[in-house]
């Protein structure tokens, strides 16, 4: 399939415990601070959510609020302030084509957009305030299944970071107040075997110790960099030029004081320095257009891809170094755990979970995995077409396909369906929990079910 990502974000905070050992509990339950929740992981625990619900009836629709134009990124949520991002032609006319194709066109933004941040009610809906971040035509192109607001915003509960790509990076604070701005240039990356070809920029920033990261693996120049939270400015960028245009978004890896970069790639995926920028491992033979974004669970790094020759699912131990890439007819080496060649996501970030990895592909093939193994617990189709990553809380896992059906599913290595529900409108974007609320956005609303 040669399609673009909606995707989809990681935001890393600076909270009380080490990603090494997620911990997505206690206190700091209420906060959804970025794209999957805390450090990225995917889901919270001790709250009750909801298995049935109905848009139809409103039976355990808490509020459905209406935002124009259209937006991939997800919903990001902080105490009673719910942040959303999009893009708008003014005419509540933007294209969008889902369900299974693999054709690259481009669609036909050539006129004037609004790109806006929102910050709604959390319990309400209610829209507290909007903010135009930029006005123009837009500057890169998106494939026909993107949107030119594809990157969750990032937040530290003071600052709220939000990138658009080729409009630029912006800073507010939580009453709206523009901080600093910045251009990071043009942000258009494709598909590598067809030059010119513009799908939508999708790398999300990450927050961690008052510092920014983003992954921009873009045609010309790609690098990573490290920016100040609180002034923009630029503390190192490290050239990423032999790697293919990734959509990807950075992880934070931190352990007795020391941090690391990781990013997914096609020849370099691979662990950097947080503070200085240089590489401490890398690793090749992912797929050839880099989307989900890696998760850290049970010391260890895992990272999957799937386009081209290579599909694989990657169990990294944290103490990498140098070139760790398999030989070709090995599924492990000093530095990895396990290894599963043919079979990762093209676009589904993995959602590992009470000891089990949850693979879901594209065409709606769901595979579970013992995630300290790599054993195979159950394989199931669940028949739809599939872009948003799963989530999961109290003891179920959530899966959202293009055409906004929600499937929930018991958590465990023996696959049970729940309950099957239906949005009503088109779902790309990966939901959010906080509290015991679930929040789903889709084309035309932001849809809070209790």
């Amino acid at each position: 399939m040669k399609r673009t990502i909606t995707h989809f974000t990681l935001l890393v905070t600076l909270i009380s415990f080490s990603p090494q050992n997620i911990q997505c509990q206690t206190d700091y339950n209420q906060q959804w601070p970025g794209f999957r929740g805390p450090w990225g992981c995917g889901f919270i625990e001790n709250v009750t959510t909801p298995t049935t619900w109905s848009v139809e009836s409103t039976k355990n629709i808490k509020w459905k609020t209406s935002i124009l134009g259209l937006g991939h990124s997800s919903p990001v949520i902080w105490g009673d302030y719910l942040f959303i991002t999009t893009a708008s032609n003014g005419a509540g006319s933007e294209s969008l084509k889902v369900g299974l194709y693999g054709n690259i066109d481009e669609a036909n933004d050539s006129v004037v957009h609004e790109f806006k941040v929102y910050c709604l009610d959390k319990h309400t809906g209610k829209i507290i305030w909007e903010r135009l971040a930029q006005k123009g035509i837009p500057r890169s192109k998106r494939h026909t299944k993107a949107s030119q607001a594809n990157c969750t915003v990032a937040t530290d509960g003071k600052y709220l970071v939000v990138h658009f790509g080729s409009e630029g990076l912006y800073c507010y604070d939580f009453k709206g107040n523009l901080i600093w701005k910045k251009d990071m240039g043009l942000m258009n990356p494709g598909w590598n075997t067809t030059p010119g070809i513009e799908w939508g920029y999708s790398s999300s920033p990450v927050i961690f110790k008052n510092k920014i990261i983003l992954q921009c693996d873009i045609p010309k120049n790609p690098f990573i960099t490290v920016l100040d939270l609180a002034t923009g400015n630029e503390i190192w960028r490290t050239s990423r030029v032999d790697e293919a245009q990734t959509y990807s978004t950075p992880a934070i890896y931190s352990k007795n004081g020391k941090s690391q970069v990781i990013v997914n790639g096609y020849m370099h995926i691979g662990g950097y320095d947080f503070e200085t920028g240089k590489e401490i491992w890398k690793l090749s033979n992912g797929g050839d257009i880099p989307i989900p974004t890696p998760v850290i669970a049970n010391d260890l790094i895992y990272l999957n891809s799937a386009h081209g020759k290579f599909s694989p699912i990657f169990a990294i131990r944290p103490n990498a170094t140098g070139d760790i890439t398999l030989a070709p007819d090995s599924t492990k080496n000093n530095y990895i755990a396990w290894c599963v060649k043919r079979g990762g996501a093209y676009m589904q970030t993995p959602l590992i979970y009470r000891g089990y990895l949850y693979n879901l592909q594209v065409n709606g093939q769901l595979t579970c995995f013992d995630a300290m193994t790599g054993e195979v617990k159950f394989k199931e189709n669940l028949n739809e077409a599939f872009t948003a990553s799963g989530i999961a809380a109290d003891g179920k896992l959530y899966f959202s396909s293009e055409e906004g059906n929600i499937y929930v599913v018991m958590a465990g290595p023996f696959f049970q369906l729940l309950s099957k529900n239906a949005l009503k409108d088109i779902c790309m974007a990966t939901p959010a929990v906080s509290g015991n609320i679930l929040f789903f956005r889709t084309q035309h609303y932001v849809i809070a079910v209790e």
